[in-house]
């Protein structure tokens, strides 16, 4: 778990307090990985406490992240500075926050970030590293992940070294997150407890945080009887108590085959998850049908035909890359997932989106 955590609006000012007694020396950095969306920005850029030689680095998340791109920036760390950075800090979405996450193992960690995707295979503690999400829903925050696309696979750097050791939850970052990303996101975490709450892994500590999440997603995105500050300070409570349920427990078939999505064509995590979810009232009828009455009620139109044109060669990729995330089949499925999951079953689901 993350082991401390400040909440509230405006607490973001509060990071370089938070900082200060976590400086090794004036000579060892912090490393501020910012999303580029924030340049120029001084509602975000001129609070951020640089000193020294704290270096703060733009990154793009118009993609999602990549292994490659994390080991460009931990060499560009490294050969920047003498010393290993005092703490790498995170502020963005969950691309950025996945980025600093990995960032921080691959800084203590020998070899490739890519060597690192699967489960519990880092062995040395990563550098200190905070997280600042400055959108709600993804759960990056608070997840013992790190989602990356690597060169043969899209899988997380899932370890109990990945968590933040710090998190700061300002609403007031959030507030100018367009609509469509804002719901993309939100349906992130209602998935999340979707999928949570009926999967096999279900268990006293995920139930307890995923209806809570449930029951916020519910005021937010069906009730909207909230001011823009209270919507603001529950998707980000519903973004934390999602994350906490899978984190004790799974997700399921819908990130499952976003990741296939991902992998080939690009699709970024929130979109591709609503895209996926869309088709499977199979699984989880009554989270589809409260998810389209979502879908209409903030008039959301899906993309569609995404793989209409694909290949068999290219719904074998995302077929594979799908197959191959086993604890999410477990968790959905059962013990038995593979009589049900044929490679015939997920590509009639891919044909439909």
């Amino acid at each position: 778990m993350v082991s401390r955590v400040v909440f509230g609006r405006g607490s973001f000012n509060q990071l370089g307090e938070i900082l200060e007694s976590k400086r090794l020396s004036p000579t060892a950095p912090f490393i501020f990985l910012v999303d580029d969306v924030f340049k120029g920005d001084i509602f975000i850029t001129t609070r951020i406490p640089l000193a020294y030689d704290d270096e703060l680095i733009f990154i793009s998340a118009a993609e999602e992240p990549k292994t490659s791109q994390v080991d460009e920036l931990v060499e560009k760390i490294i050969l920047t500075h003498n010393d290993r950075p005092s703490g790498i800090i995170g502020i963005g979405g969950g691309t950025i926050l996945d980025l600093a996450k990995a960032v921080s193992i691959m800084l203590t960690n020998e070899g490739e970030s890519k060597d690192y995707q699967g489960w519990d295979l880092v062995k040395t503690p990563a550098v200190y590293h905070v997280g600042i999400p400055t959108i709600s829903g993804t759960g990056a925050e608070v997840s013992r992940t790190t989602v990356l696309t690597g060169p043969e696979k899209k899988l997380g750097i899932n370890s109990d070294y990945t968590p933040f050791d710090q998190v700061i939850l300002d609403p007031e970052l959030t507030k100018n997150v367009p609509k469509q990303q804002w719901f993309y996101t939100g349906m992130d975490c209602y998935i999340h407890c979707i999928e949570s709450l009926n999967g096999t892994f279900l268990n006293a500590f995920s139930q307890s945080y995923g209806e809570k999440a449930f029951e916020l997603c519910k005021e937010i995105f069906v009730e909207g009887n909230l001011s823009e500050e209270e919507s603001q300070d529950k998707l980000m409570m519903a973004s934390w108590h999602g994350g906490m349920s899978i984190a004790y427990s799974q997700v399921g078939v819908a990130h499952a085959m976003s990741y296939g999505l991902s992998y080939l064509l690009g699709t970024k995590h929130g979109i591709g998850n609503c895209i996926v979810f869309n088709h499977l009232e199979e699984f989880y009828p009554e989270g589809v049908e409260l998810f389209n009455k979502m879908k209409n009620l903030h008039g959301i139109e899906l993309p569609e035909g995404l793989c209409a044109d694909l290949t068999d060669e290219q719904f074998d990729i995302m077929i594979d890359v799908a197959l191959g995330l086993e604890p999410l089949w477990m968790n959905a499925i059962g013990k038995n997932w593979k009589q049900v999951i044929t490679r015939e079953k997920l590509k009639s689901l891919y044909q439909k989106m």
